[in-house]
């Protein structure tokens, strides 16, 4: 006797998408210090018919939000959770830049290790081995 099993949350997800007919949903990682290009991304991903996710603020930027220190590492830890719901949520990943530091190393990670495709605007930073 075969017994189905029960759907993974993932499965859910992509099964809710599907009966939505949502369109990919495309997650823009990488350094804040490549803001301006990830609006440039988000464009063309937009009109190429993606719903588009991206970091929503720029700490490195001053702003009143993240003035104070310990506020401002809190938010951080806040921001980090928020960003690896984004890649759970997408269909894939496009890493922006020519650059790779460790928070974006650590969701390119995250990301492989749910096994989403992962994209980069410059592949020669690919951090896989």
């Amino acid at each position: 006797m075969s017994y189905l099993q029960p759907l993974t949350p993932e499965e859910k997800l992509a099964d809710a998408k599907k009966q939505l007919s949502l369109p990919r949903i495309v997650v823009i990682c990488g350094s804040a210090r490549f803001m301006t290009e990830m609006a440039e991304v988000d464009l063309q991903e937009t009109v190429a018919g993606k719903i588009v996710v991206k970091p929503g603020c720029d700490m490195k930027s001053p702003h009143e939000l993240w003035s104070d220190p310990v506020e401002a590492e809190a938010l951080k830890v806040r921001l980090d959770d928020l960003h690896r719901a984004k890649i759970r949520l997408a269909d894939e990943v496009l890493v922006v830049g020519d650059y790779i530091g460790d928070s974006t190393r650590a969701e390119i990670a995250y990301a492989r290790s749910l096994g989403k495709p992962v994209r980069f605007t410059h592949p020669e930073v690919d951090p896989a081995p």
